[in-house]
């Protein structure tokens, strides 16, 4: 099982950035990114059902748009607006935990490798 994540880069406060992320070896129920900021812990960003229905952390609604392709096995995040407090690693992820954990690291067992996103003042 694999997930490749791209997209990452250097952008000025209010440009945006699209991050992509392909997964081959089996598909999952639930997509998502989560991101971690130096010292600081993996957080929560956005995740999206294999139904469609969407989760969104407080500090990126309205600004960020999860999406997925369930035909390509795919999942991309559209982000808006970036703010410096965006800039971190942004990991994709996919995973098949039950719907009130959707937000939880611990319950996603399959990652990408990490695109930096770089958010400058």
């Amino acid at each position: 099982v694999q997930l490749q994540a791209s997209g990452g880069g250097l952008v000025q406060a209010g440009g945006s950035l699209r991050l992509a992320c392909a997964a081959s070896g089996r598909t999952f129920i639930n997509m998502g990114w989560f991101r971690q900021a130096p010292g600081s812990e993996r957080e929560f960003v956005a995740a999206v059902r294999r139904s469609g229905h969407t989760y969104y952390a407080e500090s990126v609604k309205g600004r960020f748009t999860i999406s997925r392709d369930n035909a390509k096995n795919s999942v991309t995040l559209q982000m808006t607006n970036l703010k410096p407090e965006d800039t971190a690693d942004y990991y994709c992820t996919g995973g098949d935990g039950v719907l009130s954990a959707i937000r939880s690291a611990s319950t996603y067992h399959n990652w990408g490798q990490g695109t930096l996103v770089t958010v400058s003042s």
